[in-house]
């Protein structure tokens, strides 16, 4: 990529929108951000909803730097950043590696496993029109179980399976958005989220946040329906406990090659065991998401958030 220094007359495209399921949070996310940013005094931001024709376009707008706001397949999974890195225009987060790494699940947990980190027990399934992995694979684990996409984000193709006789729908729901397919066991207690970004050139991790969901369990709807998950911020675990979950966000954050910015998403038990359950490479900045809400309860404005996020891109 080209070096360049911001400035407030920096000519910056806040991408969003984009080609996958996840568009209409991406461009609530994108919205955010680029009104922020016009807060903040980068008066030349322009809001550029991603399609097929971006690289043209961000030539013909004559664009300096990106910032990313887009979520799921081709804009969180490195395939926007790659085109940049070729564009050499700077863009703000993670680079290419991590961001590949992290949008596959089950990659993801292998690394993580691999460091030592606490993942959930879970087998991968095949499924591209026809089974080529007999799912009798999954009577190893212990039901219920989740079945998703292992390529896919915000709870989108997600079922919860109690037993392995109900479990082919599920398959066939998820393999509709990814041939790639995460049976993992379902863990019973609190869904936990941290995050992590750059802050003054150094990464600081958020306080720990739990959702209470009116949904059996974090969903799409429970994610971005207004009333349907009540945040509890900071967690209410012990204080040993949330000094382990914070180190191993960080560590969990490095192990994957993340810079600038992710959220780790967890699951811990009744007797505080806790475990990995995915990592994030652009966080949801929407009026409903973690990490803004996270970054509040640590004294950091939701502009003060997005202008940090911005500095990455240089």
């Amino acid at each position: 990529m080209v070096a360049t220094q911001l400035t407030k007359t920096t000519r910056i495209a806040v991408l969003c929108g984009g080609l996958s399921a996840e568009r209409e949070v991406s461009l609530r996310s994108g919205k955010n951000c680029f009104e922020a940013l016009l807060r903040l005094g980068y008066v030349n931001t322009v809001l550029i909803d991603m399609d097929r024709t971006v690289a043209s376009r961000l030539v013909e707008e004559k664009i300096e730097s990106v910032f990313l706001a887009l979520h799921g397949k081709y804009g969180e999974d490195g395939c926007i950043q790659g085109m940049l890195e070729i564009l050499g225009i700077p863009y703000t987060g993670n680079r290419v590696m991590a961001s590949a790494l992290t949008m596959d699940k089950d990659m993801t947990k292998r690394i993580l496993k691999e460091a030592g980190l606490p993942v959930v027990p879970s087998v991968t399934v095949y499924q591209n029109g026809k089974r080529s992995d007999d799912p009798s694979v999954c009577k190893t684990l212990q039901f219920p179980v989740m079945v998703k996409p292992a390529i896919e984000g915000s709870s989108i193709g997600m079922s919860k399976v109690d037993d392995f006789s109900n479990l082919s729908g599920a398959l066939e729901t998820a393999s509709r958005h990814c041939p790639l397919i995460l049976v993992e066991e379902f863990i019973t207690g609190k869904s936990l989220t941290v995050g992590v970004f750059d802050r003054h050139g150094e990464p600081v991790v958020t306080p720990i946040l739990e959702f209470r969901t009116k949904t059996e369990w974090y969903d799409y709807e429970a994610k971005y329906t207004h009333g349907m998950t009540e945040f509890i911020l900071p967690a209410e675990l012990p204080e040993d406990v949330t000094e382990a979950i914070r180190q191993t966000t960080l560590k969990a954050h490095q192990v994957a090659g993340c810079v600038g910015l992710s959220r780790v998403d967890y699951v811990i038990d009744g007797q505080n065991r806790f475990y990995i359950l995915e990592i994030n490479t652009i966080p949801g900045m929407t009026d409903l998401s973690d990490l803004p809400a996270q970054a509040q309860a640590m004294g950091v404005s939701y502009d003060e958030l997005v202008e940090c996020i911005l500095q990455t891109a240089q």
